[in-house]
């Protein structure tokens, strides 16, 4: 769970202050002291509200002029009268002192130590504090205030991780890499931000324009405009720019409306809606889980421009889509059929205010028809008290954060009947908790039928594919093909499929890779990244050239291990390009492992062994846990034969790091390599027991006993590997080869059959069934 507070309203952006002196023609001076620019630049959300007067007030009262202040008493919300709060066995103190405000907690070596609160950051329901060292770092206070009203459990200081034991020298400390403000939350509390991290003397000079979330956080660099705002005074110079000097016109409600239909009593769209929308699309940049690779963002451009849009992965996502993880609104809202209908954030949010734009249930009747949807007929709850809202079926809460209570905007009917046939949650059993998830599905089938399935119908897809069942690839296949499942669906279905790529299949990742959504075209790409780069490069070469830096950059990763020599040379030109942005993107954001073992991993694929060295080696010094950095260093001394020094890298990060499945198991295979097989049995044995759902860890210990003459500890590990992961191809394989080695051909068929009937167009495996069926015939 991410622990620094984010802003949980939809919105496009603000305007400044009400309050700016204006001349005599009635245009503000300080909108005439702008000067015409040739490019655009920051004006200031000030300058705004000298004519957006209505704008400008509700922003003044948003959570986005909140984002982030100067700590004072105007924005302090939290008790700094010598108030100390204790969690573990560290007691800290919070106190004021010449006006300026203070905390002594742990600081980085795990001592008491004194320091000076700089920053207020959100303000409801809870603030955080943030405080900025000597290098530049900004670093967000685990210990932040509940502000919500003393009756409601408030007015109180909280840890945002109550339950374990955070020390000073964990990656989730305060002062740690996973609590650093600028990489983390800069971009989407303050606006203009550059953040300007030195990599070579690892120091932070990070600047914002604006130190919240003002106007052109979302409508774009103002100075354009305001050139545009001072031409209209003149009648013979006036700019007749249709954009009105605007990044971005928003303004995708003007001229629509929404008519019943009235056999259905449903809504629609009078126009039809773009694939992408500028809307979503400008509140995306911070109300999506994301990770940004470039500071060239456009409001109202694709995300995937700038920015690594997560998918419905595992671990962030139920199976049914609905939020786990702390993944805000966008992934969930593009799930959505009201998305799919052409509903926009501003169609229930006012953008200025960031408040819904009515009451409860009286946002949905804008376009539902309450005689059809607001009475018991449809609600079923008749005289509930509290009021059933549309919210608390359709839009379920999850807190995060300790008290931070968001709705899932997937906007989708309940589904116990999922929870009890996958496990997923579901709204019924948020309130009925002493019912069963099948008492729930039962009475929505007697009230709406049995086949009332809703528009998010790919569970069973995703599901399958995180259990490794043998269906998966056959029901990912439905979701990727399907004309309706929605875009971010259709490309996280396209991703699954990576280690299930068939010649039955690749026609899907064909069409994915020219599909109108850049998402659906990255997933696409991530499909088939694990084929061979010369066999996928007539597939992906064109998208060298695409639209989307995403893509471009994505799919030059997937090429990368294509050796210069053996490239088209009508490609070289494109290559070399997307493989600079690519570069580009992991600098830009080299104060982070992630980059860092991202950009040598790439360096190992183009051959520059040396330089892949030194980018895992940084990844490290930045965090030494960091577990992936880890494994592809030692990965890397494997290539170049120095085995020993890999075993060191991994021992050293098993030492001072939590237990990671991925270490040992990394640790099991350098062992090997240096003809341990003892040790290495007793590293793949940890790696399976820390991580008992990732069956390679499960079918590598299995091999490995084999291999160390221990059969029958091999068979039953591969068999309870196979029992938890019935779709598992290795382990099928292995079953096959070790039963049949071991005379026993019937039992061998066996599973040689369960392959078949999860590969049908496998040709080897349909030769080795042959052979199996032939030979137990005899």
């Amino acid at each position: 769970m991410a622990v620094l507070a984010a802003i949980v309203v939809v919105a496009l952006g603000g305007l400044g202050s009400l309050f700016v002196v204006r001349d005599e023609s009635g245009v503000s001076r300080a909108l005439r002291a702008q000067t015409a620019t040739a490019s655009p630049n920051y004006v200031g959300s000030e300058v705004c509200a000298g004519c957006h007067h209505a704008q400008a007030a509700g922003w003044q009262t948003s959570q986005h002029k909140h984002a982030m202040q100067h700590a004072s008493t105007a924005y302090v919300l939290g008790d700094f009268e010598n108030a100390s709060f204790d969690y573990h066995d560290v007691r800290s103190r919070f106190f004021t002192r010449d006006g300026k405000f203070f905390v002594e907690t742990d600081g980085p070596d795990g001592r008491l130590a004194i320091f000076e609160v700089k920053y207020t950051f959100g303000i409801d329901p809870l603030q955080q504090y943030l405080i900025e060292f000597p290098d530049g770092r900004i670093q967000a206070l685990s210990i932040a205030w509940d502000s919500r009203p003393k009756d409601q459990g408030g007015q109180r200081w909280f840890h945002l991780y109550p339950d374990e034991q955070i020390k000073h020298d964990d990656v989730l400390h305060w002062t740690k890499l996973n609590q650093n403000w600028n990489f983390m939350c800069a971009e989407c509390h303050s606006t203009g931000v550059q953040k300007n991290y030195d990599a070579a003397n690892d120091r932070f000079r990070t600047t914002w324009t604006e130190i919240s979330v003002g106007c052109e956080a979302c409508h774009g660099r103002g100075s354009q405009h305001v050139d545009w705002a001072r031409s209209q005074e003149s009648w013979f110079a006036r700019d007749k720019d249709p954009r009105k000097g605007l990044a971005v016109l928003l303004n995708e409600r003007d001229g629509v409306t929404w008519q019943h239909d009235p056999k259905t009593g449903n809504p629609q769209r009078s126009i039809t809606p773009a694939t992408t929308r500028r809307e979503v699309e400008t509140c995306g940049l911070c109300h999506a889980r994301r990770g940004q690779f470039s500071e060239e963002w456009v409001p109202g451009e694709p995300l995937s421009d700038t920015h690594t849009v997560s998918l419905l992965a595992r671990g962030l996502y139920h199976a049914d889509g609905q939020m786990r993880d702390e993944v805000y609104n966008y992934g969930s809202f593009k799930q959505s059929r009201m998305f799919a209908a052409g509903v926009t954030c501003s169609d229930c949010h006012e953008p200025h205010t960031a408040k819904l734009r009515a009451p409860g249930g009286g946002v949905c009747l804008q376009c539902h028809a309450s005689e059809k949807y607001d009475v018991a007929s449809h609600t079923h709850h008749d005289g509930a008290t509290p009021k059933v809202t549309c919210a608390a079926c359709h839009m379920p809460v999850s807190t995060y954060m300790i008290i931070d209570k968001r709705h899932d905007h997937s906007l989708r009917i309940p589904r116990p009947d999922l929870s009890v046939k996958l496990g997923t949650p579901n709204a019924c059993n948020d309130c009925h908790t002493d019912k069963s998830a099948q008492w729930a599905a039962d009475a929505v089938a007697h009230w709406h039928g049995p086949a009332r399935k809703g528009f998010q119908d790919y569970a069973e897809a995703f599901q399958a594919s995180w259990t490794n069942r043998p269906d998966a690839a056959a029901l990912l296949e439905l979701v990727a093909a399907s004309p309706t499942a929605p875009a971010i669906a259709r490309a996280s279905a396209l991703s699954e499929m990576q280690s299930r790529v068939s010649p039955g299949n690749i026609e899907l990742a064909r069409k994915g890779l020219i599909d109108p959504d850049p998402l659906v075209r990255i997933g696409a790409l991530d499909m088939i990244d694990g084929l061979p780069g010369n066999r996928n490069w007539s597939l992906v070469s064109p998208l060298l050239s695409d639209s989307s830096r995403g893509v471009r950059i994505r799919a030059v990763s997937v090429l990368a291990a294509v050796p210069t020599a053996n490239q088209p040379s009508s490609d070289r030109t494109a290559f070399d390009r997307a493989a600079a942005e690519f570069v580009a993107a992991q600098k830009f954001n080299s104060d982070r492992p992630e980059a860092r073992t991202s950009l040598g991993t790439f360096y190992v694929r183009r051959g520059l062994t040396s330089a892949a060295e030194e980018e895992y080696k940084a990844a490290l010094r930045l965090s030494s846990q960091y577990a992936p950095g880890a494994i592809n260093l030692s990965d890397l001394y494997r290539q170049l034969g120095r085995n020993e020094d890999g075993e060191r890298v991994l021992r050293t990060t098993i030492q001072i790091s939590r237990p990671d499945a991925g270490l040992h198991h990394a640790l099991g295979l350098t062992l090997i390599r240096e003809k341990r097989p003892d040790d290495a049995l007793a590293e793949f044995r940890t790696a399976t027991e820390l991580e008992p759902g990732r069956s390679h860890y499960a079918y590598v210990y299995g091999v490995a006993l084999h291999s160390s003459g221990r059969m029958d500890e091999s068979m039953t590990a591969l068999k309870e590997n196979l029992s938890r992961h019935p779709g598992d191809r290795e382990t099928l394989l292995a079953l096959v080869a070790y039963s049949r080695d071991a005379g026993d051909i019937g039992t061998a068929l066996e599973y040689a059959e369960q392959l078949s009937r999860i590969a049908p167009n496998d040709r080897e495996i349909t030769r080795l069934t042959g052979d199996l069926r032939a030979r137990s015939k005899r």
